[in-house]
Order: structure tokens, then C-alpha cells, then sequence
């Protein structure tokens, strides 16, 4: 058995299903391997795109995604994509093919330095050598899934995949991060909630990895408090409850910030301010922080409890304290939803973004999955959209890539075939990833993309309007009509709502993927995005 079968034979028990990459020379012995397991190879249109389906299946099932690449502009492109699992706390597995160990740190063709790379963008960046990969494997793997989740990256020389293996007793690949004492958050969080008149609880990026929602929604109701989430969290805590108020930092964020001015204490569980800083939004208001790590906040966050706990332990905690008073209304809850609602949704003769996501929201199923794009369309996603499901609607915020929403749709259907799965991105996301549906076509998934096409980068051109700037940069040029087919994938051009449910009813109707490029109001976002 050769190092290259016992990388994939391992990854087979430790559940990975896919790996997602680009070939190239060095590679091609590891997709040979693939062959020997059912571990698929997913032969993508770019390096970058396989590290965007990485990230998504590693935070969609908690099982590290693996992408694979050749060296040099290979191993590039791959790291945009596996910045994403960086920054937004996805297991993902990272292997590049390097040349043979003797030509390592020789300036030869394509070689560049593959550990300087990914050192900042992982957890850990590991060489394989011929007498170690069984057990940088097994430490890559548990290094990958313990908390805080991210990427590992394993960079595997030619010759050293090629070896024979050496025989090696694998140790379960489990890693038990440490769990600090949850000392002091309850009597911290009494003492400020008897002093509060109106408390708010905002849950973030690590609260996605908590088993404890239940538990929390039911301390938020005993409390009588209302909350409100980020992009990440959404559908952590179900968005039809009447305490929700709202996603912090996106469309109508100014509605959202006038109702978090009126709280005299923030309780943040799971919030990673990698999705927005706290500063940006908390004012002097006292935080209670309550994440498995302590915030990196600046020097004006009045921080009550900031350190890392065990966030579950601490959730069972808190959720001990008896209720304690406050003057919230919930009538002025109401009254703040239905203002946002109608905000969210300005009046306009031609068909604009929110018009889109209204009639999509009716036509999915309650554990239908979103997956959407990068761009003026996030703000109103973000805002707009509705769900009461975790892992249900999902984007990157802690990186924010353009390029993601095509790829990560793909990555989301491969988890769960059997939910209707949508992809929603823009038309500039569109151009730099419309090669992916090819991916598509040829595993023919049931997954209909949504092209939100206005002509223009749209959020670079709202903020080049916001500061009075020319819109140099960010003219797409005006949108073409679209071809009946992309890469051979069906598509349909929508120019009004009602093409747009005739298009919606025909892509879930289908047995394979389809593309729809609807045509909207260049100011479909001016009155949302940045108000």
C-alpha cells in the first residue's frame, strides 16, 4: 500500500465523501487511490471553487471537507477557498501535491513555498514524510474538527505520496479542545440583567456549533427578552418567534440599530465579532460575552464577561437564573417588525430583488436550503429572508468572497440530495464562477441557480454613491439577453412576476439544474441596503 491509499483509506473512515480539486501531475496518484473507495473525486472549474465546496460540507455536516490541488498557482487559487473555512470556522482538510522532497526549497518551476502560504489562513500547516503522514493525517484531522473548527492544510510531496506506507496504528482522530469553568457567568449576568431595564440577546458564528438552542430559546422566554442574530446564526433561533427582531449589520440596518440603541445590556452568545466588530454597533452599552473564545474587541466595548468557556455548559447555566424583570413591550416588538417588513420591501413598478425572494420564500420548503452569493443581494437576504432551521441559509461573512454562492450551492445539494436546495448570487458573482455549472451538468444535481442580474457590481456602486464618488469600476455593462443554455444547463430569462413563477415552478419541476437570470431594477437595493 502506498502513503497516497492510506491518506484516502483514512479519510474513507473518517466519513469523507468527496474531495474537490483540479488535477494536475502530482495529484493524479491520489485521484488514482480515490478509485480504491467511495470517496468521490469532484472535478471542479477552479481550485478556489473547490475550496469554497470544502468549507460548505464542512459546515454543513460537521465531517472536514477535503480539497486537493497541484502546487504553485494551483495551491493560490486553492487558498481564496480555504480562507473561507478560516474565517467562518469550517473543518476542512487542505492538501497540496508539492514536487519531490530532495527538489523542496529549490526555485524550480512552479515551486513557491507552500507552508508560508497557508500559515495564515489555517490552523496548522503539516509536511508529509515518509515515515509520519499516518500520523500528521490523524492529527490533521483532529486539529481540523476541534473548536474553534477550521482548516488544516497538508502539503504532500510526490515522491512521499508515492512511498509505500509504513504499517502505523491510526488513534481515533479526536482532539478535546479545552473547556474552561463556566465560573462567574451566571452571578455576572444576574447582576446586570437586575440593573437592566431592557436587555438584548444576539447570537452569532459560534453558536452555530452548540447543541444548546432549545435551551437558550427557552431562557430568552422566560427572561421576556427579544433577540436578534447575524448572517451566520440565522435559523439557530427560529425567525417566526415573536421575540426576533432582526439581523444585525445588513439591509435596513438602520432600523435594526435604532432598536439595539434602546437595550442597556447585550447578551452575545456564540457571537464572533470576525462577522462584525462589536465596536461597530454596541456603542457604551455593557456586553456580556459568552462564546468558547474571548472577543477581540477594541478599547471602548464595555465588556462585562468577555473570556472563552464552554459555551453548551454555560447556556445550561444561565438558562438557571430565575426571570428577572424588565420593561421591554412586546406590543413595541410588533410594531418594529412590521416597520422593518414593509422598509425591507420599498414600492417600486419593476421587479426588484425583494419582489425575487418573497416569491422563491413561498415556493421552498420549510428545510429547503438557501445558499447565497456575496454582494448587495447578502444585505437584503440577510434581512429579508425567512427561516426557522439551522443550516438552512448560507453564506460567508467572516471572509465574504465573492464567488462563493455557486459552489457552495453545489457543496450544500451533494450533503442533502434530498432537500430542494437554491443558489442565489449576483451578476458579478455570476461571471466569476458561471464555469462551475458545467460541475453541475455533469452531476446533473436538481439545484436551480438564481442570477440577481442588474448590470452593476451593486454594492460597490452604492458605495460609491454613498461618498460621492463616480461609478467607474463597477459597470458590468448592460445585461445581454441570456442564452437558452449555460454549459448545457437550461436557462430562462425573467423580466416580470410573472415569468418569475412560471421560471420558479419549471426549475423545481426538473430533474437537473437550471439556471434563472432575472433582469431587476438596477435601484433595487438603494433603499435598503445602506438605510
Amino acid at each position: 500500500m502506498k502513503n497516497v491509499d492510506l491518506i484516502v483509506q483514512e479519510l474513507e473512515k473518517a466519513g469523507v465523501k468527496w474531495v474537490f480539486g483540479v488535477p494536475s501531475g502530482p495529484v493524479l496518484p491520489f485521484i488514482d487511490a480515490l478509485e480504491k473507495t467511495s470517496v468521490s473525486y469532484v472535478l471542479t472549474a477552479s481550485e478556489t471553487s473547490a475550496g469554497f465546496m470544502a468549507s460548505v460540507v464542512g459546515t454543513m455536516s460537521g465531517i472536514p471537507g477535503v480539497c486537493i490541488s497541484t502546487l504553485g498557482p494551483g495551491a493560490t487559487n486553492m487558498a481564496t477557498g480555504v480562507g473561507c473555512a478560516w474565517l467562518d470556522g469550517a473543518p476542512v482538510i487542505a492538501i497540496t501535491c508539492n514536487v519531490p522532497t530532495p527538489w523542496l526549497g529549490r526555485r524550480v518551476q512552479m515551486r513557491i513555498d507552500h507552508h508560508a502560504l497557508f500559515a495564515p489562513i489555517t490552523k496548522a500547516t503539516l509536511p508529509l514524510r515518509r515515515d509520519n503522514v499516518a500520523a500528521k493525517l490523524t492529527e490533521a484531522l483532529a486539529i481540523a474538527c476541534a473548536e474553534t473548527p477550521g482548516p488544516v492544510h497538508l502539503d504532500l510531496p510526490e515522491d512521499v505520496g508515492e512511498a509505500e506506507a509504513i504499517p502505523y496504528s491510526l488513534a481515533p482522530s479526536v482532539l478535546t479542545s479545552e473547556k474552561k469553568e463556566v465560573t462567574g457567568i451566571a452571578a455576572a449576568l444576574k447582576s446586570e440583567m437586575d440593573k437592566s431595564h431592557h436587555p438584548l440577546l444576539v447570537t452569532g458564528l459560534g453558536f452555530t456549533r452548540t447543541q444548546e438552542a432549545g435551551t437558550l430559546l427557552k431562557f430568552i422566554e422566560r427572561q421576556r427578552i427579544p433577540f436578534i442574530s447575524t448572517m451566520h446564526a440565522k435559523g439557530w433561533l427560529p425567525e417566526g418567534h415573536p421575540n426576533w427582531v432582526g439581523v444585525l449589520g445588513r439591509a435596513r440596518r438602520t432600523n435594526i440599530q435604532r432598536f439595539i440603541n434602546q437595550a442597556d445590556l447585550i447578551i452575545a452568545v456564540g457571537y464572533d465579532p470576525i462577522e462584525i466588530n462589536y465596536e461597530e454597533w454596541t456603542g457604551v452599552t455593557p456586553v456580556i460575552h459568552i462564546a468558547t473564545e474571548k472577543a477581540d474587541v477594541g478599547p471602548g466595548v464595555r465588556t462585562v464577561f468577555n473570556d472563552g468557556c464552554d459555551l453548551d455548559a454555560s447556556i445550561r447555566t444561565i438558562a438557571e437564573i430565575p426571570a428577572i424583570h424588565n420593561e421591554w413591550s412586546s406590543e413595541a416588538w410588533v410594531s418594529h417588525r412590521s416597520e422593518f417588513e414593509s422598509a425591507l420591501r420599498p414600492k417600486s413598478q419593476k421587479l426588484s430583488a425583494h419582489h425575487v425572494l418573497d416569491a422563491l420564500r413561498k415556493r421552498l420548503p420549510v428545510d429547503g436550503v438557501l445558499v447565497y452569493d456575496v454582494g448587495a443581494h447578502t444585505h437584503q437576504i440577510a434581512s429579508q429572508w425567512r427561516t426557522e432551521l439551522a443550516r438552512t441559509c448560507i453564506s460567508t461573512n467572516g471572509w465574504s468572497s465573492m464567488g462563493f454562492g455557486i459552489p457552495g450551492a453545489i457543496a450544500a445539494k451533494l450533503v442533502h440530495p434530498d432537500k430542494l436546495v437554491v443558489g442565489v448570487v449576483g451578476d458579478g458573482c455570476f461571471q466569476m464562477t458561471v464555469g462551475e455549472l458545467n460541475v453541475l451538468r455533469r452531476l446533473n444535481l436538481q439545484l436551480p441557480i438564481i442570477v440577481l442580474n442588474d448590470g452593476w457590481l451593486g454594492l460597490i456602486k452604492l458605495k460609491q454613491q454613498g461618498k460621492n464618488f463616480g461609478l467607474s469600476g463597477s459597470f458590468l455593462g448592460d445585461p445581454p439577453k441570456p442564452p437558452a443554455e449555460y454549459f448545457g444547463v437550461p436557462c430562462r430569462a425573467i423580466t416580470d412576476e410573472d415569468s418569475l413563477q412560471n421560471a420558479l415552478e419549471w426549475a423545481m419541476a426538473l430533474d437537473g439544474p437550471s439556471v434563472l437570470e432575472v433582469f431587476i431594477d438596477p435601484d433595487s437595493y438603494v433603499y435598503t441596503v445602506y438605510d
